[in-house]
């Protein structure tokens, strides 16, 4: 065994939802202004750390930029999360693999789905989708990734919250894994 009985494999994915949410805009207003009370808000001043300020251009916020590639590697991660947790519905009886939804079926499924939510509503799956475009409005193709483009806007409105659902969600999930796994609650079966 590589790590031994206490380390979970699962330490090589974190580095994805990692680098995607410490990258993610609107973690960035959060974390510049938790910790360099810049930007104080709308209606304030600009108070900056130095005159000298070049935005994301220079090293080391330069490093922000790297978010749409994290998107591609979180939509990777997103696959296989949606593979488990459809992999839930069903259960092993006798060798054979037979539906059933379990308690942990219902949570893995919230989970994913708040996952999604926050992962496709980002501004870089916007921009895969609608950027690069002078006018939507010329030939079907274009009128067609219009029509995600404004069901895309229409989920990053919400960006913010889903960014806090899908943190609180992943938690809760890790936590009713380990209360199952440690055999502290069973997990319910419904069918």
């Amino acid at each position: 065994m590589l790590f031994g009985k206490h380390i979970s494999p699962a330490i090589f994915i974190l580095p994805v939802p990692l680098l995607f949410r410490t990258t993610c805009y609107y973690y960035r207003k959060a974390y510049y202004r938790a910790f360099f009370g810049d930007p104080s808000a709308c209606a304030v001043n600009e108070r900056r750390l130095s005159k000298n300020y070049t935005g994301e251009r220079v090293f080391p916020l330069i490093l922000q930029n790297i978010h749409r590639y994290a998107f591609y590697l979180a939509a990777i991660v997103m696959v296989v999360l949606w593979w488990d947790a459809l992999l839930t519905l069903t259960q092993i009886k006798s060798g054979a693999r037979v539906p059933g939804l379990t308690v942990g079926s219902i949570v893995f499924l919230l989970n994913v789905i708040f996952l999604s939510l926050y992962t496709f509503s980002c501004h870089s799956y916007r921009h895969l989708a609608g950027g690069c475009v002078n006018c939507f409005s010329r030939t079907a193709q274009t009128k067609a990734r219009h029509g995600i483009w404004q069901r895309i806007t229409h989920l990053n409105e919400n960006h913010m919250k889903w960014a806090w659902f899908s943190l609180f969600s992943v938690a809760l999930t890790d936590f009713y894994v380990r209360l199952v796994s440690t055999g502290a609650i069973p997990d319910v079966r419904f069918f």
